[in-house]
């Protein structure tokens, strides 16, 4: 089974992990940080905005199952486009939407689909999601891996994450792992 990998940025990635590991055909999520200047950053120095990191989720999924227009599919869906730096509260260049693309079949796929999206006027906004060669990747420190459902009845998890967990379920039901 030859499987591939996404890298994007939509906000926190609590947000995101929590979507694609509900997601058919996602093997593996994995919450991060790439797109900056420092080695092996930490989430103080990447709250902070001053490192250039984005947070992100590296998805592995196979793509027999689904590929990676439905991945990104559910990240236009999930979060918005149309806002540089910020996602709802969360503000600040780590927050930024950004697609790290993993070779010319991933970066063409994405600009088609950004166009097709731009075209169809789905968002009041333009779409200002950044796309970029993959960097390297740092995952994040273990207490932010499987967030969601390690704390399902912490304040953001439960009006953030869950928000865009409910949206997942609603629009992608047929996508989704079968509880």
């Amino acid at each position: 089974m030859d499987l591939e990998q996404a890298t994007l940025g939509g906000g926190c990635f609590w947000c995101l992990e929590a979507v694609y590991q509900e997601m058919q055909g996602v093997r593996e999520v994995v919450s991060g940080y790439t797109g900056g200047h420092v080695d092996d950053p930490g989430y103080q120095e990447v709250c902070l905005g001053d490192t250039g990191h984005v947070e992100v989720v590296r998805v592995t999924f196979d793509p027999s199952v689904t590929s990676f227009r439905e991945i990104l599919s559910v990240f236009f869906t999930i979060h918005d486009p149309t806002t540089r730096n910020r996602q709802g509260n969360d503000e600040g260049p780590q927050y930024r939407s950004a697609i790290f693309y993993e070779n010319d079949a991933q970066k063409t796929g994405a600009a088609e689909m950004m166009r097709d999206l731009e075209m169809a006027g789905i968002y009041d906004g333009r779409i200002v999601t950044e796309l970029r060669p993959a960097e390297r990747f740092w995952p994040a420190e273990s207490y932010h891996q499987n967030y969601f459902r390690s704390n399902p009845n912490q304040p953001y998890c439960l009006f953030v994450v869950g928000s865009k967990v409910k949206k997942f379920r609603e629009k992608f039901a047929a996508k989704r792992i079968s509880s």
